[in-house]
């Protein structure tokens, strides 16, 4: 079963593309179908769904729907770069631990694990308060408090591989060090890492917006956790500016949980060889 087979054979992973794709295409568009600032007022407040605003107006008259689509942007920035910095930073030190064990080893666990015994939420807001809030600080809390699993993992995937067969060959030959972890070993170990960074995406997503719901986002970018936020106290008289933001951060989540698990079917060489069994 070739790789697009095990994604293709998953309907739930196909649909999760098919929404990440608009969203993708939808905060691509923003600039366009919205060429103003989200933060300007356009209309009269708490403007109902309907008419010249679909998604309804806030308490200061600005437009909902070019909220929500100005929105898509910095969550999705947000989301792929805080997990790119954290996946690098927890295959290096994965990798190094695992590939030299001993003391190495146990010096680089006992680091990872100082970072996992602080809840990881709290340890976000205390860094983008202490860096003060942006998108910047933002990127590099969640980046922080999101390396360790991927260290864990990459480390036990280093380990399996440390002493394999083609591995032992190259260090015969004097391929040197970095040359083997780089060529010989991360290719072989990136199919569950690509799996938990696809999954990392969202929470970093979810961490972004719990962050803005908080007040601790970047006020010069508006986001679809800011948005929930301010709407706390007119939930009742306007409940469009909670529910639409709310189904953008649900529905993105939901779509690339599903790529995620869609990533799983068709990577997993166990799957792909039992669909190649007649």
């Amino acid at each position: 079963m070739t790789f697009r087979q095990g994604f293709a054979h998953n309907r739930g992973a196909l649909a999760g593309l098919a929404v990440l794709i608009g969203v993708v295409v939808l905060a691509a568009a923003a600039p366009v179908l919205f060429p103003f600032d989200p933060w300007d007022s356009r209309g009269a407040p708490l403007l109902p769904p309907g008419g010249a605003f679909a998604f309804g107006t806030d308490m200061l008259g600005r437009d909902v729907i070019a909220g929500i689509f100005h929105g898509a942007r910095v969550s999705l920035f947000i989301g792929v770069v805080s997990t790119l910095f954290a996946v690098a930073l927890g295959v290096v030190i994965g990798a190094v631990s695992g590939y030299f064990g001993g003391a190495v080893d146990d010096v680089l666990m006992r680091f990872t694990e100082l970072f996992q015994t602080v809840p990881s939420f709290v340890l976000a807001v205390l860094l983008v308060a202490i860096l003060t809030p942006g998108l910047a600080s933002i990127v590099l809390a969640i980046a922080v408090v999101t390396w360790p699993p991927v260290a864990r993992l990459a480390r036990s995937e280093f380990l399996t591989l440390r002493h394999r067969e083609f591995v032992e060959a190259a260090v015969l030959s004097g391929v040197s060090t970095p040359r083997i972890i780089l060529v010989e070993l991360l290719p072989n170990a990136l199919t569950p890492i690509v799996i938990m960074a696809s999954l990392m995406v969202a929470t970093a997503i979810l961490t972004e917006s719990a962050l803005s719901f908080l007040g601790l986002g970047d006020p010069n970018h508006i986001s679809w956790g800011y948005m929930i936020g301010a709407a706390r106290a007119v939930f009742r008289q306007a409940w469009w500016l909670s529910v639409f933001p709310g189904l953008a951060i649900f529905l993105t989540v939901l779509a690339i949980n599903l790529v995620g698990e869609g990533l799983t079917d068709a990577l997993n060489p166990h799957l792909r060889r039992r669909g190649a069994t007649p």
